[in-house]
């Protein structure tokens, strides 16, 4: 029989960032208590958990500590150090288990992952040396893009190989850690969907959203996404496919390029609550952080229904007074800050969901509070 962990029990969370807060308000909001560890004090999860245990996430005692007083254990961010979590696997409740994250940690050990499920990914190599660097430019030629195989993030960890002439960053990088290389794929969308597994197998899938980047962090998340049913039902499947091959338990975001030829390549996966999944809050019948809780604690999943057209912007540090200057012109939106102290230029602070029944009216709404005008430049100059 299937362990069911009932409201009122606690839920301890690695990682206090926005994620573990979104997180923990969710499960507060149906009667569950919270412990979290990070190594910040005063997290954006601490703020409104029951119990902050301030440390490192390898500290193994720490971790144990944070089992002892809690009924499951979870995580917000990919990476945890896999020894910790393999105690959690033998000597605590992690429904979520080691493995999965296990093989996201790595992309190359992802996309092997990805590829025995027979779902498609773009042509890729290992390189762990130049030798190999030079024979994966070979074969795949340019465009392509080297990222590191661990780490990086928000477009960090990785060369765009357009000529002869990004060869050198891309040699520099391969000198530093292990990589891939990856052929371009000549996508006309990022898409990514969402999907929700329990510990009793219930799977739930939100409705794709459609990504827009500015300087490889997220911008814009649109829903429903401006591509055929027919891609979004293949994007669906696919996230589908993935939930069942890899015994998921919890929320797993697949992130996708759609090609204007009708293909779905898998880009990335994220064992986790998901930035592009934040318009889920207002705009969907349960959020991606209420649906993880229920299954985690293996509750009955909610709808996933989308009750109105949204676009999600994230507000980095450098937004955050523009924001804060136009809040009562924030009618139809919903905004969400993330309580952290210090606003850095590029970090993410929070977010804000535009609803309208016209998914145009919510980006021209967006547009005409010139918070992200810059972005807005950034987007033309690409295109």
């Amino acid at each position: 029989m299937t362990r069911i962990i009932l409201p009122g029990k606690t839920i301890g969370i690695i990682g206090g960032g926005q994620l573990g807060r979104m997180m923990a308000l969710a499960a507060k909001e149906m009667g569950y208590k919270i412990a979290v560890l990070d190594p910040t004090k005063h997290s954006p999860c601490a703020q409104v958990a029951d119990v902050e245990i301030v440390a490192p996430y390898d500290d193994l005692k720490a971790i144990q500590h944070l089992a002892e007083i809690s009924d499951v254990v979870t995580y917000e961010f990919e990476n945890i150090d896999y020894r910790c979590l393999q105690w959690l696997e033998k000597h605590a409740y992690l429904p979520q288990g080691s493995q999965l994250l296990n093989k996201t940690q790595n992309r190359f050990t992802e996309k092997n992952a990805i590829e025995k499920a027979g779902l498609p990914v773009a042509t890729y190599r290992l390189v762990q040396n130049q030798e190999q660097l030079t024979k994966a430019i070979a074969e795949l030629s340019y465009p392509s893009v080297l990222k590191t195989t661990t780490g990086g993030y928000d477009g960090k960890g990785q060369v765009v190989l357009r000529s002869e002439a990004d060869v050198e960053k891309a040699r520099n990088l391969a000198n530093e850690a292990e990589c891939i290389l990856e052929k371009w794929v000549p996508f006309e969308k990022e898409v990514s969907a969402i999907v929700i597994r329990s510990v009793s197998g219930e799977t739930k899938v939100f409705p794709v959203a459609e990504n827009i980047h500015v300087n490889n962090i997220l911008h814009e998340s649109i829903v429903p996404a401006r591509i055929t049913e027919e891609l979004s039902q293949k994007a669906i499947a696919y996230a589908k496919v993935l939930a069942d091959e890899l015994e998921l338990v919890g929320t797993l975001a697949v992130e996708m390029f759609a090609t204007a030829n009708g293909e779905i390549y898998i880009n990335e996966l994220a064992p986790r609550p998901h930035n592009s999944g934040h318009y889920t809050q207002d705009a969907c019948e349960t959020s991606q952080f209420g649906q993880h809780i229920r299954a985690i604690c293996n509750l009955p999943l909610g709808e996933t229904n989308l009750l109105k057209p949204v676009v999600m912007v994230n507000i980095l540090g450098e937004h955050i007074e523009g924001v804060l200057g136009q809040v009562n012109r924030l009618t139809g939106c919903y905004l969400h800050l993330y309580g952290k102290e210090e606003a850095k230029a590029q970090r993410k602070m929070g977010h804000v969901n535009i609803l309208n029944d016209n998914i145009e009216v919510a980006l021209e709404k967006a547009k005409s509070l010139h918070i992200w005008d810059h972005q807005e430049q950034l987007l033309e100059g690409k295109r």
